[in-house]
């Protein structure tokens, strides 16, 4: 980095020279945008002419993968008439924001895979919000807020109208930290800068940006308090770490969050769990609508003929009693001379050099990786989470755990790989079924997609299962809940981002949000904060208890009045299946629509057409994919909504 010039004799800015600084003084009048007239959002697929609402001959759809992006189209196929049959591996629906009973002292709540905002951008989630008629299990948070450890003050965003170049202008002089942008237009990198985030414009941008990641193009002479106070956070908040992160791609996630959203950043949080919020009046609907809906479900076969899909088969069964043979990667970070470990965050196995037996080491009391123990009597493994002890076998010794860690067996090895599939104990049983249909809408994660196509019998679609290999998830994402003994007090957003420390990126205050919570802490005047890790390197957290050590420290640092009072409970999630967006994937990225007729992708790694990002990205995948069905059947579409998809100042 370059260095800064000193801004510290300069008086606050008015906001007529912060327009003259950002050189949009002569354009403010004429960019369509004012204080009068809020943009409104713009209607991305729209018939021109009305076509029928349902389409005019039965039909068929089987959607894989009960996250956001199934859900919503199965939820969308449904209301046209169309059976659907709804299949998702965990037993609870979800995804990425299910979520499922824990137990805490005497009393059990449900635990999530980390708090989610629902910002007011998020047009086509709340559309469905609006159809299911839940506004009731949402509510504000009022203002949002930026923290950092050392050198800034805190930045808060509240509810705002102002699209650019209001909303820079409004940042630029309630801003706090705006004499350190150290932004210079005479500087011919900070201009690029500028055009490139107020000018975001597909494919154009990513033609520019693509293979440059996010860390190479701030290398060079970039304004280091933009970067600081926007660009790093921002960036970690999109679950991808800026070393790994295509700068096209942050320019897009800019645009849908701030340049060319109208709506501000404050934003909603569910009063209960997202499962009883959302997911289950989705769900609910498609029910109601004739839908099938199978949890535990995994699919075991894709088979192919002439270029499509020609049908798949399921089974259903606890995890002991799954028949299909899975791939994992060797993690060298755990990996020893006594011991081999594969898998990663939450799904991790251990496996003797030299032995065709592995072991799960997901502990079965409440998910967490076990982790492995060498005392002078005995080896096994302990849960750092709630106590539970297995014995080197996978037999439950000791704690809170009721069932024996599942066994594996080794099917084959290819170079740092092993395929294994679960040894099922004596009379187990489990159930398959083959479904055809007229088309397939596959909506899990990248993993779960990567493990679809290795399912396939014939030849799959070659170019679907070219894009589908090059798909890459990004660095592990962690979190962390306590429940404390005591309150305290806290003046910032309830949820807030944190930014300059060694892992922690967010906390949110769940006694503050989630009525379960809040009750729990009258009860008790005690408090539940949960923290975020985005995008973790594992090389410097290589094991569950180094992330729960880490979180616990600096959460001192954090929230000092927490130090000295009682850990009552504590709770780790920990996954590696978030999209990544490498330098260099868009081109070759999968759209909802495939080569194969009659299949379709949903989910928050596809690319779009349109600016979107996290759960409405998830949600808009799953209404295009519908769409594509209801357009080749001669049907209506649904409208989908996008912030306008092109910055003010585009190229």
């Amino acid at each position: 980095m370059t260095s800064l010039p000193d801004w510290s004799s300069l008086q606050p800015l008015s906001r007529r020279t912060v327009l003259k600084i950002f050189g949009i003084g002569t354009i403010a009048t004429g960019v369509g945008y004012s204080r009068l007239s809020k943009p409104q959002p713009t209607v991305h697929q729209q018939d021109p002419i009305a076509l029928p609402y349902y389409p005019d001959r039965d039909l068929s759809v089987v959607v894989v993968g009960g996250g956001l992006a199934g859900l919503a189209a199965a939820y969308e196929l449904s209301q046209r008439g169309i059976k659907v049959t709804l299949l998702e591996r965990s037993p609870q629906l979800g995804g990425k924001i299910a979520s499922w009973p824990i137990q805490v002292g005497n009393e059990q709540l449900m635990m999530e895979h980390g708090f989610h905002g629902f910002f007011p951008q998020y047009y086509n989630l709340f559309n469905l919000v609006e159809e299911l008629n839940i506004h009731e299990n949402f509510k504000s948070l009022n203002f949002y807020s930026v923290v950092y450890k050392d050198g800034y003050a805190p930045e808060v965003f509240r509810p705002s109208h102002s699209a650019f170049p209001w909303n820079v202008v409004d940042l630029a002089v309630s801003s706090p930290n705006r004499l350190k942008w150290g932004i210079n237009l005479t500087k011919v990198k900070h201009l690029q800068v500028f055009r490139e985030i107020t000018g975001f414009r597909n494919p154009q941008s990513f033609q520019r940006l693509d293979d440059l990641s996010v860390a190479e193009w701030v290398a060079s002479d970039f304004p280091r308090g933009l970067y600081d106070l926007y660009f790093l956070p921002f960036a970690k908040s999109s679950l991808n770490a800026p070393d790994v992160l295509s700068a096209g791609e942050l320019m897009q996630f800019f645009h849908f969050y701030f340049f060319g959203n109208p709506e501000g950043l404050a934003f909603n949080g569910t009063c209960q769990d997202m499962g009883r919020s959302l997911v289950d009046p989705i769900a609910t609907a498609i029910a109601n609508n004739g839908g099938r809906i199978l949890t535990g479900a995994t699919v075991s076969d894709i088979a192919w003929k002439n270029g499509q899909i020609s049908g798949l088969t399921y089974h259903q069964g606890s995890a002991a009693t799954n028949p299909v043979p899975f791939w994992v990667d060797r993690n060298p970070l755990l990996t020893n001379s006594e011991m081999e470990f594969y898998g990663a965050g939450d799904r991790v196995f251990s496996l003797k050099p030299g032995s065709d037996d592995a072991l799960s080491l997901t502990c079965t009391h409440q998910g967490c990786t076990v982790q492995r123990t060498v005392a002078a009597t005995a080896q096994g493994y302990a849960c750092p989470c709630h106590g539970a002890q297995y014995a080197a076998d996978g037999t439950v010794t000791g704690g809170p755990a009721r069932e024996n860690l599942t066994r594996y067996r080794v099917v084959q090895r290819q170079g740092d790989r092993v395929q294994l599939v679960a040894i099922a104990p004596p009379n187990a049983t489990a159930s398959s079924e083959t479904l055809t249909a007229d088309y397939y809408v596959l909506a899990a994660d990248i993993p779960g997609i990567q493990h679809l196509l290795s399912l396939s019998t014939g030849e799959p679609e070659p170019t679907v299962a070219t894009q589908v290999s090059q798909l890459q998830v990004a660095d592990p994402f962690a979190v962390a809940r306590f429940w404390f003994d005591r309150d305290f007090e806290w003046e910032q957003s309830w949820f807030t981002s944190l930014s300059g420390y060694r892992l922690i990126d967010s906390i949110t205050l769940y006694h503050r949000i989630q009525e379960d919570y809040i009750a729990w802490a009258k009860r008790t005047g005690g408090s539940v904060v949960e923290l975020h890790a985005y995008c973790y390197k594992e090389r410097e957290f290589p094991t569950q208890q180094d992330l729960l050590d880490t979180f616990e420290a600096e959460l001192y640092d954090v929230v000092p009045a927490l130090q000295g009072a009682t850990v009552l409970h504590r709770q780790l999630v920990n996954q590696k299946n978030f999209a990544g967006f490498p330098p260099g994937s868009f081109s070759n990225r999968p759209e909802t629509t495939t080569a194969a007729k009659n299949l379709l992708f949903a989910g928050d790694w596809v690319k779009m057409p349109f600016p979107c990002g996290l759960m409405e990205r998830a949600v808009s995948s799953g209404l295009l994919a519908a769409n594509a069905i209801l357009h080749q059947e001669g049907s209506q579409r649904r409208p989908i909504f996008s912030v306008n998809p092109e910055g003010v100042l585009k190229i």
